[in-house]
């Protein structure tokens, strides 16, 4: 088995120490401090799963830049602008690079690096040889096998290609509130349920999703379906 582990979460987290009141510190000011609880953190995820499968390989990525989705539109992450960003957290992706051979894009999201890497290694060696570790939703969209490692999951998913078209296109409906990404406020999962109960092919999907964007917004419906397709959508390639 191979991991693709998507660190950036990790590393964000390694940059917050647990407070022992709403008054303490909740930053490490000690790179050390940080170091080691990322080093605890990763290490636990891969000797959980070193339990359960063989691991061939282990391959760290993080602290992608450049987001190509930012320029197709200004509304992306937006909402992001005004979180205050821990005080270690750049020198953290440096020690991550160098200690952890971390792979990084410029241009895409760290969830772009991790699919393609996942789409090649999969066509080449079969999804059941690889597996995404990563507490981020986004990658449902693949067939793919996911190990979410928050502390109130801690499973590993087998998402069949079924459930990964519907992943993808439900999610367009949805909207991912995280980047600010919304085009049909109001409709959430129960809606996408119904809507797509009769879909089974990606055209099927295709075509019933536009017809949604056309009842919304009228003649700008193919720029707005366009956006939130390539807004939504990993790169595997």
């Amino acid at each position: 088995m191979i991991l693709l582990v998507d660190a950036d979460s990790l590393v964000f987290a390694s940059c917050y120490r647990a407070r022992e009141s709403p008054d303490s510190e909740k930053y490490y000011s000690d790179i050390v401090d940080s170091r080691n609880k990322f080093d605890q953190q990763f290490m636990g995820i891969v000797n959980h799963l070193e339990d359960i499968y063989p691991i061939d390989k282990v391959l760290c990525f993080s602290g992608a830049k450049g987001n190509f989705r930012k320029i197709l539109s200004g509304e992306y992450k937006a909402n992001r602008k005004k979180i205050e960003l821990p005080p270690l957290l750049s020198e953290m992706h440096s020690f991550v690079r160098e200690h952890y051979d971390s792979i990084s894009g410029y241009g895409v999201e760290t969830d772009d690096m991790v699919a393609r890497y996942w789409h090649n290694i999969s066509q080449d060696i079969g999804r059941d040889n690889v597996m995404i570790v990563s507490i981020d939703k986004d990658y449902r969209q693949f067939p793919a096998l996911i190990y979410n490692y928050h502390y109130k999951h801690q499973k590993v998913l087998d998402i069949s290609p079924d459930e990964a078209m519907f992943n993808f296109y439900a999610q367009c409906i949805t909207g991912d509130s995280a980047d600010n990404v919304q085009y049909f406020r109001g409709k959430g999962i129960r809606f996408a349920e119904k809507y797509f109960v009769d879909c089974h092919t990606k055209y099927q999907y295709t075509r019933k999703l536009y017809e949604l964007f056309k009842q919304e917004y009228k003649g700008k419906a193919r720029q707005k379906f366009v956006e939130c397709y390539h807004l939504l959508k990993l790169r595997t390639q």
